[in-house]
């Protein structure tokens, strides 16, 4: 049940986070073309200046803590002796460890930018921080792939593998947002894949800790004996290749839905920074027609 609670929390602290940085990009991204740049880092606004200065760095804030959190969780999780639970393993143990020091790098990047951002004592630039964002990307996706080999657990060995292959793309994202800061497309990628992200997260959590998730054929390990990864297994080959198609039908699923999402939130905040660009005021005419028409207009009341 811990281990449920864990991965709904991971999953709603990353697709908050793709969808605050979605929605940054788009909005920087229509207000101002010409000048639009990637950032890591979006100031959160409020329309009252004395309120938009003390939650500027409110996104630091709140990912710093989360970043904590899940850093005492894989501390704890590496230590658990119950063999019941998640095994004390070496395996299980480096593996925790490795996750932890990742998360313990994201979190000393995080805190660099908070004081980069705020004072003048660690002037980075923007694209070195998505170069960072990139190695740690990098290294996640070592991780993932690394528990994937060695998982006993098949539905688990699947989940790994597919996590491990988003933070590939995210950070190949953030080294073509390093190299080419102003490419809109790659700033939006990164958001999306943030969200997605999160959303296999909270599928890994329910395919493996729920029951009526787990695919027919496979089972989670109740007897478990000392020394054994993972929490569910497949009887028969054939439950285990079914198990494996159906995560992969699941995984193109959230991929569609994360596809609706950046369409609905471009076309939202298209819509009202477009409406706040008009107010109440018309379009003047360009055609020369038109033009003319209004010139004949004026000349006409003149000479009345």
């Amino acid at each position: 049940m811990a281990a449920l609670i864990y991965q709904i929390f991971s999953s709603s602290a990353l697709v908050s986070l793709g969808l605050y940085h979605l929605i940054s990009t788009v909005r920087n991204h229509l207000k101002s073309p010409q000048t639009y740049s990637a950032r890591l880092f979006h100031p959160f606004s409020l329309s009252s200046s004395s309120s938009s200065s003390r939650f500027k760095h409110l996104q630091l804030y709140l990912l710093i803590l989360c970043l904590i959190i899940a850093l005492a969780h894989q501390a704890l999780i590496s230590s658990d002796s119950d063999p019941l639970l998640k095994g004390n393993t070496p395996v299980h143990r480096f593996s925790s460890l490795q996750s932890a020091a990742v998360i313990f790098l994201a979190l000393l990047i995080s805190l660099a930018l908070l004081v980069s951002d705020s004072t003048s004592l660690l002037p980075l630039p923007s694209d070195l921080f998505f170069a960072l964002a990139s190695g740690v990307f990098f290294l996640q996706y070592c991780v993932s792939s690394s528990a994937a080999s060695f998982q006993t657990s098949d539905l688990q060995a699947e989940c790994d593998s597919v996590s491990a292959r988003i933070s590939a793309l995210s950070s190949l994202l953030c080294f073509i947002l390093a190299c080419q800061p102003k490419l809109f497309v790659a700033d939006v990628g990164l958001g999306a894949a943030l969200c997605l992200q999160g959303l296999w997260v909270l599928q890994t959590g329910l395919s493996l800790y729920v029951e009526a998730f787990i695919p027919e054929g496979c089972h989670r390990l109740l007897d478990v004996v000392s020394g054994v990864e993972g929490s569910t297994k497949c009887d028969l080959e054939e439950s285990r290749l079914r198990a494996v198609a159906i995560l992969d039908l699941v995984f193109v699923v959230h991929v569609m839905f994360v596809v609706i999402i950046v369409m609905v939130t471009y076309a939202s905040i298209a819509k009202s920074v477009g409406i706040r660009r008009l107010g109440s005021y018309e379009a003047l005419p360009t055609s020369a027609g038109d033009t003319n028409h209004i010139q004949m207009k004026a000349l006409a009341g003149t000479q009345a």
